[in-house]
């Protein structure tokens, strides 16, 4: 019998044992469907991080003080009073930093806001007109900073949708006045959503002058005159390494610093947060798939299990087609193809849950998920291999069978 002919009859006796053939197909269905599922949720999550960092700014650089060291004893990132305003001028100058695209200082403290009967507590940045720029962020409502403001000592401010929603609920914040630690600020725009990066919610945030927020909100005794950070942008992604050369040799100049190793800042790229969150979250992916791989093995030693119970209860089918002339390849292949085709039908079965649950699951569960073709086509090979790799013993066993012992059973 040749290939056409097994695949036929192969088909017809999975019609005929239907109720069979699908209990065996579901078990492979459902694991199928948990891997397309289980590695859509951790694409849908590398998507989101990646998303949320980038939002940090396109060509991030983020300039943190030292640590502070007192006795044995030293203190956390940042701690140390090492960034100070001239440090950010500095690092602006294109004859030092040609690859360099903008500098933004910060000087951050955490402030009571109040507006009428409304009061919140947010993060207040003190900034430059290159805030906005640096850190990729719009201004979908108003105007932003400008120099001659920062120069002014002006109090002025841009709020952050949640901040904007707190004080000012059903209303647009644009030439309202808000009260920051009982000094009155008028709001000139509302930030784009950014939503959270990291523990960092970026919707809830005013940024106001950085001469303004050093009068007001300053540090005072070591701590005086200097910076909560510096960030920088370089001119493109691929000026990033050059960039963060020459912010470091520059900082190491001006605090006169003749060892790198003895640096009292840290200076962190964009592209290795978006490395470490990656490779956290491909972690997860693959102990997701792993664990619905399983499920999809449970399902492949269920379906060897349908077909040796099939070849028991077939002998006297084998038999009789052994007396008649049929060989032992004609029979594995028969039976192969039996197993293969359960494989394939629970894969494709598999794939289309798979994809309907990616459709439905993110309205219900709020979190999005992402149909990876690769976890698809490959689902569909494993699904096959699956039922072929296990349906070897009972074929075997079938194509092994005496036609004499066969057809004595009847």
């Amino acid at each position: 019998m040749n290939l056409l002919g097994s695949l036929q009859t192969a088909v017809e006796s999975l019609i005929e044992r239907r109720l069979r053939t699908a209990l065996t197909t579901l078990g492979i269905l459902i694991g199928i469907a948990a891997v397309i599922l289980t590695v859509g949720l951790g694409e849908g999550a590398q998507a989101r991080v990646t998303s949320a960092i980038d939002s940090l700014g396109t060509n991030l650089l983020v300039i943190s003080p030292g640590s502070a060291t007192t006795g044995p004893v030293r203190g956390a990132l940042g701690s140390a009073a090492t960034l100070t305003l001239a440090d950010a001028t500095a690092l602006g100058s294109k004859l030092d930093c040609p690859d360099i695209a903008a500098v933004a200082p910060v000087l951050q403290s955490s402030q009571t806001l109040t507006a009428g009967p409304n009061n919140w507590t947010a993060p207040v940045i003190g900034s430059t007109a290159s805030y906005l720029a640096v850190r990729n962020r719009q201004v979908v409502l108003g105007t932003g900073i400008t120099s001659a403001q920062v120069n002014s000592d002006a109090h002025v401010a841009l709020v952050g949708t949640e901040v904007a929603a707190s004080l000012f609920p059903g209303t647009s914040p644009a030439g309202q006045i808000t009260d920051i630690a009982g000094v009155p600020f008028t709001v000139i725009g509302e930030l784009n959503p950014a939503g959270s990066s990291a523990n960092t919610n970026l919707d809830n945030l005013v940024i106001i002058p950085i001469s303004t927020s050093e009068e007001l909100f300053g540090k005072t005794g070591p701590f005086a005159n200097t910076l909560s950070g510096i960030f920088v942008s370089s001119t493109s992604s691929s000026t990033m390494g050059a960039a963060y050369d020459e912010a470091t040799s520059l900082l190491l100049q001006l605090h006169h610093i003749s060892r790198p190793s003895l640096a009292d800042f840290t200076i962190t790229p964009q592209t290795s947060l978006l490395s470490t969150a990656s490779t956290v979250t491909h972690s997860l992916t693959i102990l997701l798939a792993g664990v619905a791989a399983i499920a999809l093995l449970v399902g492949g030693i269920g379906a060897m299990n349908i077909m040796l119970v099939s070849v028991t209860e077939r002998v006297p089918e084998i038999g009789l087609r052994k007396a008649l002339g049929a060989t032992r390849i004609a029979i594995l292949q028969q039976f192969l193809l039996e197993a293969g085709l359960i494989g394939l039908t629970g894969g494709v079965l598999g794939v289309g849950l798979g994809l309907v649950g990616i459709a439905v699951l993110p309205h219900l569960l709020g979190t999005s998920l992402i149909a990876s073709s690769l976890a698809i086509v490959g689902s569909l090979i494993v699904a096959t291999a699956i039922g072929l790799v296990f349906g070897v013993y009972p074929a075997m066993r079938a194509a092994r069978l005496s036609p004499m012992v066969a057809l004595h059973s009847e």
